[in-house]
């Protein structure tokens, strides 16, 4: 791949492949570094949705200082919708998939988007092997994980997971991609959560079991991370913006993985099943407006 690697410039184009809270996001940072971004939702109320959140983060940017009125404008402007994966034309320079953390999904949208021919293919996942996922793709050489964090127009980080068979032409390659949207990165190896995702969850779930034990209430055991530890956001608050289904389904993949330490606490079992799937829901840990929801 080195050989034919083409300088990383504002023309690269760039796909991403689901339109729920990561995938707007990530859309978010690349349209605003610039670059064409072809975002692929089936459904129009989501891809509608979508280009809401767009357009209200980027002018709450302009509102901070972080955007001008004109990048602000090319958010929106370089940003393109399709339907399926296979629609998508051929040779992008990247895509991104961010299906739920579900892997017979996961395994059915990459292939599709293998079956187009990008230079490089990244998985989102946060806790699904990328070894396990690479079998979806032609040339596995050219795939990794690109796991961002939630809200990704804020969160500095982009954690690159590299499975057995990712070359280094494509490791670089994914730096530079991540860091021209002004992300700092960090490499790990292919390893149930990879290392971001057990640090986080082991926090998440032990905050859940507080809850659920009667030894503060959301607010202040938030606050005590916030407060105490210098932490932007309190777990429980944190868990509402990832949504709480995502939380049960990683938590279930790494308490197989790894042991009973990540067994989800009884409570967010049956929050979940209530449909109290936090932000996206309007209600979880706490109550969200109507207009946070996605």
């Amino acid at each position: 791949m080195a050989e034919d690697r083409a300088d990383l410039s504002r023309g690269d184009r760039i796909g991403v492949v689901g339109g729920g809270a990561m995938g707007v996001g990530i859309v978010y940072v690349f349209a605003a570094a610039g670059f064409p971004v072809l975002l692929v939702e089936p459904d129009d109320a989501r891809a509608e949705a979508a280009t809401q959140i767009l357009r209200d983060a980027a002018y709450a940017g302009v509102k901070r200082g972080k955007l001008s009125e004109g990048a602000a404008q090319r958010v929106l402007a370089n940003m393109q919708r399709y339907r399926s994966s296979l629609e998508l034309p051929e040779r992008l320079d990247l895509v991104i998939e961010t299906a739920p953390e579900r892997f017979e999904l996961k395994q059915q949208v990459l292939a599709e988007i293998a079956s187009r021919g990008p230079a490089l293919i990244a998985t989102n996942t946060s806790a699904l092997s990328i070894d396990a996922l690479a079998k979806s793709v032609a040339d596995p050489s050219r795939f990794l994980g690109m796991h961002f964090f939630n809200p990704v127009w804020s969160l500095p980080m982009v954690e690159l997971v590299r499975g057995a068979a990712t070359s280094e032409a494509t490791l670089a390659r994914a730096r530079e991609f991540a860091e021209a949207t002004g992300k700092t990165t960090i490499t790990v190896g292919d390893t149930p959560g990879f290392a971001t995702s057990r640090l986080d969850l082991i926090a998440a779930m032990e905050a859940i079991r507080m809850l659920q034990d009667g030894v503060a209430s959301a607010e202040d055991i938030d606050k005590a991370m916030v407060v105490a530890y210098r932490h932007p956001i309190g777990p429980l608050r944190l868990s509402d913006i990832v949504g709480l289904d995502v939380r049960l389904d990683i938590a279930r993949h790494l308490s197989r993985a790894l042991g009973p330490r990540y067994e989800p606490p009884r409570l967010l079992e049956q929050m979940v099943a209530r449909g109290e799937l936090g932000r996206k829901s309007g209600k979880g840990f706490f109550d969200w407006p109507s207009t946070a929801a996605n």
